[in-house]
């Protein structure tokens, strides 16, 4: 963003496994001056994942806290587990006048839109349902029983695509990275920069 560019909130929303933490990594590696927020969770690390890079990793009693002490935008149950997004640093960086991306859940992104209206929704979605139920089948981290509550909510979410401003197509990563770094830093629709 150039000086005088108005500030953004982008929030990153689709089902499991159609590659947000994946698009994100790309974003994060050819745009490294974007920010994106670190949620919370009180999932389990997977193999690989570094506390306060991809989640900060928390229990449920630290969920709890930032629950009553009013530290998370937002927050959603999802499969068996609780994510959030902090909201100290996502308003200072919005505050210092530089675009935020969230990369959450259908639930968190709904909550987003009652709290915040001017926020922009993007959907990310899979080039097919067969290449989604590929990809999730793929991860093998998860039990079947796992993979078939992920398989039914993903069709609940896709079936919400609707609610989303935009919709971006996951079929190469490096062009959806490109596509969301553009609706990132473009000027909010109604807003003229430098006012």
């Amino acid at each position: 963003m150039v000086a005088g560019d108005v500030a953004r909130l982008t929030v990153l929303s689709g089902p499991s496994g159609v590659g947000k933490g994946t698009v994100v990594a790309e974003v994060r590696r050819r745009y490294p001056g974007v920010w994106v927020s670190v949620s919370a969770t009180t999932r389990r690390p997977r193999p690989g994942e570094v506390d306060g890079v991809q989640y900060h990793f928390v229990d449920d009693a630290e969920f709890d806290r930032l629950i009553a002490t009013d530290g998370l935008l937002e927050w959603a149950e999802y499969a068996g587990n609780r994510y959030g997004t902090p909201v100290a640093p996502l308003r200072e960086r919005l505050a210092a006048g530089a675009p935020a991306l969230l990369e959450i859940e259908l639930q968190g992104a709904r909550q987003v839109r009652a709290r915040d209206p001017q926020a922009q929704l993007v959907f990310l979605a899979p080039p097919s349902w067969a290449e989604l139920v590929s990809r999730l089948a793929g991860r093998g981290s998860e039990p079947p029983a796992v993979q078939e509550r992920r398989l039914a909510l993903a069709q609940a979410e896709l079936d919400a695509a609707g609610e989303f401003d935009v919709v971006v197509v996951n079929d190469d990563v490096a062009r959806a990275a490109d596509e969301l770094v553009g609706l990132l830093t473009a000027p909010s629709p109604g807003l003229v920069p430098g006012e």
